[in-house]
This record gives structure tokens, sequence and C-alpha cells, in this order.
């Protein structure tokens, strides 16, 4: 399955402003089901642009401006191919995870680093709010997941913000509600609380409004599995990650892998307004 996504984020001022550097995290993760075919990225104004990694494995871009302009907008052209693992008969019950979970000695070190509380203020609110989670499969460390994810889903509400940055756990549970990075960002803190390793995905959502141009970008958490691996958990929808997720970054913090983060020089009323406009459609293969 091959997927076009055209992502476009653009910045008004009311008048010109210089703007210091920019990060983007906007290329797909590359693995063994997913493959990047091709990749450009506009910006205007013209601006420089360098490419690395980070310690999460992110592709990220560097972007320095080589001069000041009323309008910014970075536009991101990716065509993917997604392929399938072959189908399996179901795990026997020695490769499903114990609750609570036991991580291999050799992973601990690096296990550790997604089991910190991002928002240890917040830890007291959470801790409350899951006295009230009832898990229906203690025994297996993919069913408290799986529970818990579906439990964010049919207690809090998805709304869909416009404002910058995430609500911290205790503000989205006060609101009874919040987008899906903020949904994300509460399962994550829950699950971390509970002892689970669980890190911050942001990408694509292959949906109705997708196709019709007239989405945003999406988040979930991943969370890990010894002897299963990453699994992703999409409290917005309540299921697990399927093939019509796309992660472009992961991080043990959400703003660790925000789609275009950066500044401009000068004083904040000068800015107007910011749109994303994200479309993700399949596309079939060239014709030979």
């Amino acid at each position: 399955m091959r997927l076009r996504i055209l992502h476009q984020t653009r910045y008004l001022y009311k008048k010109k402003v210089r703007f210091g550097p920019h990060r983007l995290v906007l290329r797909p993760r590359e693995g063994h089901d997913l493959r990047v075919e091709t990749m450009d990225i506009h910006i205007s104004p013209s601006a420089d642009l360098t490419w690395s990694r980070d310690v999460f494995g992110n592709s990220i871009a560097a972007v320095e401006f080589n001069e000041p302009a009323t309008e910014l907008v970075i536009e991101s052209n990716v065509l993917i191919a997604r392929t399938f693992p072959p189908v399996r008969p179901a795990a026997p019950l020695t490769g499903i995870t114990p609750w609570p979970p036991v991580y291999d000695q050799l992973e601990r070190t690096a296990v550790h680093a997604y089991q910190y509380l991002s928002y240890p203020k917040d830890a007291l609110a959470v801790d409350a709010w899951l006295k009230n989670f009832r898990i229906k499969k203690p025994d297996f460390a993919e069913d408290v997941a799986r529970n818990l994810n579906e439990y964010i889903h049919d207690e809090l509400k998805y709304i869909r913000r416009e404002e910058k940055g995430v609500l911290t756990p205790a503000e989205t549970l006060a609101r009874g509600g919040g987008s899906c990075r903020d949904l994300a960002t509460l399962l994550l803190e829950a699950a971390r609380s509970l002892g689970i390793a669980a890190r911050f995905a942001s990408g694509y959502l292959e949906c109705h409004a997708a196709v019709l141009g007239e989405a945003s970008t999406h988040a979930w958490t991943e969370i890990y599995h010894p002897g299963r691996g990453w699994a992703g958990y999409d409290p917005s929808i309540g299921e697990e990650t399927t093939s019509h997720h796309v992660v472009t970054g992961v991080s043990n913090h959400p703003r660790g892998v925000m789609p275009v983060s950066g500044s401009f020089y000068g004083k904040s009323e000068v800015f107007k307004e910011m749109t994303i406009a994200v479309t993700v459609r399949p596309e079939n293969p060239p014709t030979v």
C-alpha cells in the first residue's frame, strides 16, 4: 500500500519578521513495515535545511532562514510504501507479557527512560483518577494497556484544539477531555504511573478527514512489551494503532516530536495566525 502525505504549515505576520532556527519532525520513520519512496520539503522564505538523527532515531531537519518575511510556509510532500507482515498463528501463552511486566536486564537501562514521569507535579491527580480504573484482565500487560487505552477513550472527550502546546494530564482531566496530543499525554503518564514503559508518538492518521485534506497531525502512545516490542495505542479512537497510523517521531516527552517548532524575532502581537492542512490518501503504483 502506498500513501501520499501532504502537510502544509503556514504562519502569517502583520509585518516582516526575522525567523530563528526551526526544527522539523516530518519524515516518517522507516523500518520493516514502511519505506519512504520520495520526500520533498518546500520552505518560503528561502532557508538552508540540514538533516540529522536524534537520540530516539528520528529524522530531524534543522532550518536556518536567509531573509525576513510576512509569511512562513513549510510544505512536506511524502510518498511512502507500507508492507504487511505475513499472517502468523496466534502467539502461544508464553509469548504474552505477564503482569506486572518484567523487563530484560539488557534493556532495563533504556526502558527506565520511558518510565519516568514527564509531569511529576500531576502525579497525584493521575493517581487519584486511576483509582477508578479497573483492570478487566490483570494477568497480562497487553490487556492492561488495552484496557487503559479504552478507559481514557470512554471517560474523556476528544476535543480538537487549535492552540499550540499540549495540556498537562491534570489539565486534561480537569477539562474532561482534550486533543489527540492531550489524550496521548495522559495515557503516557497513566501507563508510567503503573510501572509501564511508554513513549509519545507523533505522525499522521489515514482517515476520512485526511483524505479530504481537512486533517491535522495526529498523536498516540506506544507501550513497550518485552518480547513483542513497541505497540501503539490511540486513545482518541480507543484502539490499537494499525497501518493507517504513520509515525514521524517518538520521544519520552511530547515536546520532543513537535512537527514544526521554532521562533521569530519581535513582539508577540506581530503574529497573526497559523493554519495547518494535512492530506493522507492512497496512491496507486505507476502503470508500466
